[in-house]
């Protein structure tokens, strides 16, 4: 009877149990909810059991027999990837289940030659991306509900995540082409406290651009903020602001067309890391670990697919001209 159950169908169902909502397993998963439902009223239905009460103030709490079945999916779960690794080392067969993370502000420069390609070139494995927020990511490794994430170095407890950077991101600065500082080489931080300034508003991110500000004693003029990058740069092309990044894409042209000017910061500023990240109990498969290398490989100081090359060449220069902020 269990032979019914899909693997598939258990991790859905331990997402849930540990979320404690369809809703909020969903978003985790990127699943679709009535997806859930059905695997969860499937099993019920395959066991003769009820797995949860459904509480509407409190969610989805588990029955007795409901906490026994979550316990038994997360090993057999556990299980499978095992022997998915075995059958690799044995045949030298890349096969098996990866789940990555992406942060959802580079995936769109590295998707294509990290994520896809790692797809193409080992058809046997089923790789699932989850393209989100630092703060979800960093959820879903501590939770163990992804293997592997490529993100920031903010927030990480070395006590439960390993992560090994792969190439620095200094912060610059996005302007409209009409913007009064457009034309400067560098920009000191204290030059953009005189202009109106549009926030990247997402979790840790925000805290790390006005951290940029902070450690001058400096207070920057915010007018917005947008967790959306592409719509941020919509907003500086038509000289509503300026926004600080990290990422830079290869393109010179907002959305709607509007020509983009980047321009560096003046002085010492932290980095951004974007490096690989794993959590730190669970033992690497060969599936992971291969993936890990491609990381390894493809990202670097000198080099990051869909970014621009010449910002290799003036993120880590300082000009002995720079003014300090």
């Amino acid at each position: 009877m269990l032979s019914r159950i899909t693997l598939r169908q258990m991790e859905y169902f331990v997402t849930t149990a540990e979320s404690g909502s369809i809703i909020i397993a969903a978003e985790k998963i990127h699943i679709s909810s009535p997806s859930i439902s059905a695997a969860i009223a499937h099993m019920e239905e395959e066991l003769h059991v009820q797995l949860f009460i459904r509480q509407h103030a409190k969610g989805l709490l588990l029955t007795e027999i409901g906490e026994q079945v979550k316990e038994a999916c997360k090993v057999i779960l556990a299980q499978s990837s095992d022997l998915y690794s075995m059958s690799a080392d044995f045949t030298g067969v890349m096969r098996g289940k990866l789940k990555v993370g992406c942060f959802s502000a580079f995936a769109p420069h590295i998707y294509a030659d990290i994520i896809h390609g790692f797809s193409s070139l080992y058809k046997q494995v089923d790789l699932e991306a989850v393209i989100d927020d630092h703060h979800n990511l960093l959820q879903g490794l501590m939770n163990n509900t992804l293997d592997l994430a490529l993100l920031y170095d903010l927030h990480i407890d070395e006590n439960l995540i390993n992560f090994t950077p792969l190439a620095d991101l200094p912060p610059y600065v996005l302007l409209a082409e009409t913007h009064p500082l457009a034309k400067s080489k560098a920009i000191t931080l204290e030059e953009l406290t005189e202009y109106p300034m549009i926030l990247l508003d997402m979790p840790y991110s925000n805290e790390y651009f006005l951290s940029l500000f902070r450690n001058k004693n400096l207070q920057p003029n915010i007018i917005d903020t947008c967790k959306y990058v592409d719509v941020i740069r919509s907003m500086v092309g038509n000289n509503i602001g300026y926004t600080i990044l990290n990422v830079r894409p290869k393109s010179n042209y907002s959305n709607d067309g509007k020509k983009l000017v980047m321009v560096r910061i003046a002085g010492d500023t932290r980095p951004m890391k974007i490096g690989i990240a794993a959590p730190k109990n669970a033992r690497l498969t060969n599936v992971q670990q291969a993936f890990s290398s491609r990381c390894q490989a493809f990202i670097s100081n000198q080099y990051i697919p869909g970014m621009s090359v010449s910002y290799f060449a003036e993120a880590h220069m300082k000009s002995p001209n720079d003014k300090e902020s």
